[in-house]
């Protein structure tokens, strides 16, 4: 997207390959796609909060960074449609880059055409598109360094018109895009553009505000001056002037008051323009309170109203006038026209509107804390979080937080007023109802010009995203649970031979130490070597019956000290028969040095049997070759054990690799798709990995690998997510 700073040959390319020969937006969808990290999104909204408030014109390369380090990509930046070079506009012929991070940012200020290049194709199709290569459609991005491997787009959005792009660049394929990246890309261009749309408006604010400041002054200036002046400043048409009478007529006016009301000065000469006739009826009352205030005083103090232009439409304006000297009847009046400073405060309301929005979409609730004065404002969308209505008192505030994080809510307090730096916390509600809310706040500090310490903070509802995170580990362990029952028919021929051939034992052990004692005289001895058979083979029945109830049992997950080996072996006694029926051979290569690790041993032996079943029926159809299927055990990288499980079957497609781990993805015709499912997440809060791959030959290898010592215990159990409520970093 850069280009030679004039190059003629730019706007005669042509498109060497089809645009949709380099799209590959549809797949962005089907790419696995990492869970939203909401800390780091509210990071990144406080700091285009901090650009807006300490330095607005730099929001855009704020933006730029922010996508940068959120998407972890190579280079952000933004391409904005222009007329004029620097202002974005709808209309604009061409894109230009305002801001730029990463390795392209020596491109900042460059630009493209907008008929020809990926920025003009997001807008004609209105959407999110990602590309690779497409140096391959534009041939004047060939010789541009480095080159772009992917490159995911987003229409960026001013007052409701798309007038640009946010994109973020992969060089490499280190990683690539997902749906996420689309998601907070969008996310963060919408806040940026309000913020962009409410410095305008501030800006343009404070230019009429100015005007009308020195208008006033003016005019206050003038009304006590001489006639001369008076006569001076009727010519200047700096504002609207005209000498009227009390009974309605307007004798004289300035070119600025008639191009107000849009009448010529042959109108004003036949007389028919009075200000009386230019009043509409619901001013009219301020007009009696006036000349009331003129007959009274001489003078009338500014107020405001309208007037009827020629052509029926109004002009809102503010007047002050006075009586001439030495008259009871005439006088001069000055008019402002405040059309500007309406629409101006209008835009300002509905840019406050929009932000106002925006939070209650986004259930982001936002404040300032003057801390020397303890003045508190807050957003609209934040007592609708906490439920509370105006006024605020830190009475109130301490109702809500929930009594377990109060503490806490008030170390957070006491540091924020002696320290001044910024910080994040989370923290719970207890609402009315007892239910409980909860929170996560970001805040930034700065100082005024008296170097007194304010903090400006978001605070965003999170309650539905933990709850979604609860209900979905729920429903994980659930769906544990079931693939092991599941695995119970399976395993029901080996789990019967297992269980009979102590059985069998017992009972011809019986037999003979009945026929021993029944023996003249008694084999006493020959009895009790029998009975000792019995009690072994009883032991052996009662140990396969504890395997399987540990295995197939729903209970919150306990970690211990776990021989990977040991564990493996068990498995495989407990599936051995039915992998002989199925002509499957097994041959473990365990190692003999495998360090212990610190794990669930039921989860991990359900992942192994997964394995298992998996490999096996992966060669349920191979009939020209022997079915072998190789379990190994090794140590890996990084203080990690690794366990693969490797099958001469029918493998798999590598478009769908990808899917492989996918809930209730399969491509068997009688499969639910749970089995990997349920692996993968046990491996992942065993802060470990699961992964597949092709063999050289025919068949896969689906292996883990698992840290062999951890500090703390798994990310979470079967009854639900390890909860660390309420947490914070980097206190103050």
């Amino acid at each position: 997207m850069t280009e030679t700073k004039n190059d003629p040959t730019l706007e005669a390319s042509i498109p060497t390959a089809s645009l949709e020969s380099i799209l590959c937006t549809e797949e962005l969808q089907r790419r696995p796609s990492r869970p939203p990290d909401y800390e780091k999104e509210n990071c990144a909204l406080v700091k285009l909060v901090s650009a807006l408030a300490d330095s607005p014109s730099t929001i855009f390369q704020t933006l730029a960074e922010t996508i940068q380090d959120i998407t972890q990509c190579d280079s952000a930046g933004l391409s904005l449609l222009t007329r004029d070079g620097k202002t974005p506009h709808v209309d604009g012929k061409r894109f230009y880059w305002p801001a730029i991070a990463g390795m392209w940012n020596p491109h900042v200020g460059g630009g493209t055409p907008r008929n020809f290049g990926p920025c003009g194709d997001v807008l004609d199709q209105n959407r999110t598109l990602l590309f690779r290569h497409f140096e391959r459609r534009y041939p004047y991005l060939i010789p541009v360094n480095p080159a772009a491997e992917e490159c995911l787009l987003v229409p960026f959005y001013v007052a409701g018109k798309a007038v640009g792009t946010i994109w973020a660049i992969m060089h490499s394929d280190r990683r690539k895009f997902d749906a996420e990246d689309d998601r907070v890309m969008a996310s963060l261009g919408k806040f940026a553009s309000s913020a962009y749309q409410a410095w305008m408006h501030i800006e343009e604010l404070k230019t009429e505000v100015a005007e009308r400041e020195r208008a006033e002054a003016e005019v206050r200036e003038l009304a006590s001056g001489l006639e001369a002046k008076i006569r001076r400043l009727v010519e200047a048409n700096v504002v609207g002037i005209v000498m009227f009478d009390l009974g309605g007529a307007i004798t004289g006016a300035n070119e600025a008051f008639l191009q107000m009301v849009q009448y010529s000065r042959e109108d004003l000469a036949t007389g028919r323009v009075r200000w009386t006739d230019l009043t509409p009826a619901e001013w009219r009352d301020r007009d009696e309170r006036a000349i009331v205030e003129l007959k009274a005083t001489g003078i009338f103090q500014p107020l405001e109203k309208e007037y009827f232009r020629k052509d029926g439409s109004r002009v809102p304006v503010l007047l002050g006038g006075a009586l001439f000297e030495g008259s009871r009847n005439e006088g001069v009046a000055f008019i402002l026209d405040l059309s500007g400073q309406k629409r101006t405060q209008e835009q300002l309301r509905r840019s406050e509107a929009f932000l106002a929005e925006a939070q209650r979409l986004s259930q982001i609730g936002s404040y300032s804390w003057r801390v020397a004065t303890d003045e508190i404002t807050w957003s609209d969308e934040l007592f609708r979080i906490y439920e509370l209505e105006p006024p605020l008192t830190p009475a109130r505030l301490r109702t809500r937080v929930h009594p377990e994080d109060l503490t806490l809510y008030e170390k957070m307090v006491e540091q924020a007023r002696s320290g001044g730096n910024d910080f994040e916390w989370q923290y719970r509600l207890l609402m009315p109802d007892h239910s409980i809310k909860y929170l996560h706040a970001v805040a930034h500090a700065i100082r005024d010009h008296d170097g007194r310490l304010e903090y400006i903070a978001a605070v965003q509802d999170v309650t539905a995203g933990k709850l979604m995170e609860e209900a979905r580990d729920k429903a994980r362990s659930e769906l544990a649970h079931v693939a092991r029952v599941m695995s119970l028919g399976t395993l029901a021929a080996s789990i019967a031979h297992e269980i009979n051939q102590p059985l069998s034992g017992i009972v011809t052990n019986a037999s003979t130490c009945q026929r021993m004692l029944a023996a003249a005289p008694p084999n006493v001895d020959g009895a009790l070597e029998t009975a000792r058979r019995t009690i072994r083979d009883a032991n052996r029945a009662s140990e396969v019956i504890r395997r399987l109830r540990a295995l197939f049992s729903k209970k919150e997950t306990a970690t211990e000290s776990v021989d990977l080996n040991e564990a493996t072996r068990e498995v495989i006694a407990l599936s051995l028969s039915g992998l002989q029926r199925n002509q499957v051979v097994v041959q473990a290569e365990l190692a003999e040095d495998l360090p212990t690790v610190t794990a669930d041993r039921v989860q991990l032996q359900q992942v192994v049997l997964n394995l298992l079943r998996n490999g096996s029926e992966a060669m349920s159809t191979v009939d020209d070759r022997p079915r072998h299927l190789v379990i190994t055990t090794e140590r890996d990288e990084g203080d990690r054990v690794r366990l693969s499980v490797k099958d001469v079957g029918v493998g798999f497609d590598s478009r769908a690799a990808h899917r492989l781990f996918e809930d209730f993805y399969t491509t068997k015709n009688d499969g639910m798709g749970i089995g990997l499912s349920v692996s993968k997440s046990i491996i992942e809060r065993h802060h470990g990995r699961l992964w597949a791959a092709k063999n050289d030959g025919p068949g896969a290898t689906f292996s883990f690998s698992i840290p062999c010592r951890r500090e703390e215990g798994l990310t979470s159990n079967e009854t639900g997510p390890a909860t660390r409520m309420p947490s914070r970093r980097d206190a103050a």
